[in-house]
């Protein structure tokens, strides 16, 4: 069990008697499966102490650790739902056409299966929890200073975890949607909103739906595309096209449409070393392949985008097996306009 516990190059080893205790500990424990990532949490937290980390820095540790369990605990059981995100401010009053444009699109979406996350205060994080409803609505608060508990909405025993950090907070606002709605607000949903562009431009999340949703002839949206358009585009702090992955709109049915339309054909993806697998749901034509290639060839690095069986490590995990696969070898740089590719093959005329 040595290599499970290897760590980083900069850490020392584990002494064997060490390794086989953790072994044994895990054993006791009923540990049967994923025993390698559990070991290595063991180790890790046994190396904190071996190093004499310091107090503070283990109190963070600690609790991360466990806000994360808990978090993972309650969303467990929905692992299959689709979930949508909605991020605006809690200072939104009740009477505000935002308030009921965040309902009524929770809502909407809520009658086609989806479930809302929301930060579990007031403002749009409740009017997104009262659209959807409270089974389905999970709730990721956050303990401040001046408020220690979740809105009454989900005070009285709701499917809510509450998170001392913000970092693990946005981990788990983040982690399982497949879509995410911005409605206008202040530092906070601005620092959700710019966290989620920076993980789909780095590729360090998968592709997924964004739109900015505004009330009615609002304008707050348009001004951060005149901000990017005329500072960070000409700057070259981001690159042409990189805004054009979210969606402005004051419609909620266009907005509920962009989440549920980004997942028509596409359904997920696998890296294989250096290949790109795209799982659909329903399989191109050679015509339609071509025509991808046409347009979108120079994501490749080499070859193209080409028609594939599951490959060796999809068989081994029997990983979405009876889906039809697209594969290619994607150019680094070119990460972040995945989600072009997806939009283009959610549009094929084959894809039902």
């Amino acid at each position: 069990m040595t290599d499970e516990l290897t760590p980083q190059p900069s850490q020392p080893l584990l002494a064997p008697e060490i390794v086989e205790a953790i072994d044994r500990l895990m054993t006791d424990a009923g540990i049967t499966t994923n025993r390698t990532l559990v070991a290595r949490i063991l180790s890790t937290g046994i190396q904190l102490g071996q190093e004499q980390t310091e107090r503070l820095d283990l109190k963070i540790t600690s609790a991360a650790l466990a806000e994360m369990r808990e978090a993972f605990r309650l969303f467990a059981p929905f692992h299959d739902v689709p979930k949508v995100t909605v991020f605006g401010s809690a200072r939104t009053r009740t009477d505000d056409p935002l308030y009921l444009q965040a309902r009524d699109v929770t809502q909407a979406l809520a009658s086609d299966g989806w479930m809302a996350v929301t930060g579990a205060g007031p403002g749009i994080m409740l009017a997104a929890a009262e659209g959807a409803g409270a089974d389905m609505t999970l709730g990721v608060s956050i303990r401040l200073p001046f408020e220690e508990k979740a809105h009454g909405f989900f005070a009285d025993g709701g499917q809510v975890v509450a998170m001392k950090y913000f970092f693990t907070r946005k981990l788990m606002l983040i982690k399982e949607s497949r879509g995410f709605i911005c409605l206008p607000g202040g530092f906070g949903t601005l620092d959700e909103m710019f966290e989620l562009l920076t993980l789909q431009q780095t590729g360090k999340a998968e592709p997924t739906p964004i739109v900015l949703l505004d009330a009615a002839g609002g304008t707050f949206w348009h001004g951060l595309k005149r901000f990017v358009d005329e500072y960070l585009m000409p700057s070259g702090v981001i690159s042409p096209g990189d805004f054009d992955r979210v969606l402005i709109t004051d419609s909620v049915e266009e907005a509920a449409a962009a989440i549920t339309g980004f997942w028509r054909n596409y359904d997920s993806l696998r890296w294989v070393g250096d290949q790109l697998v795209l799982r659909l749901r329903t399989a191109p034509t050679d015509a339609e392949i071509e025509q991808l290639n046409a347009e979108f060839g120079s994501l490749c690095a080499t070859g193209g985008i080409m028609r594939s069986e599951p490959l060796g490590p999809e068989r081994a995990d029997r990983d979405a097996l009876t889906l039809p696969r697209l594969v290619l070898t994607l150019a680094q740089r070119q990460v972040g306009s995945l989600y072009r590719l997806i939009n283009a093959i959610n549009a094929l005329p084959s894809a039902q």
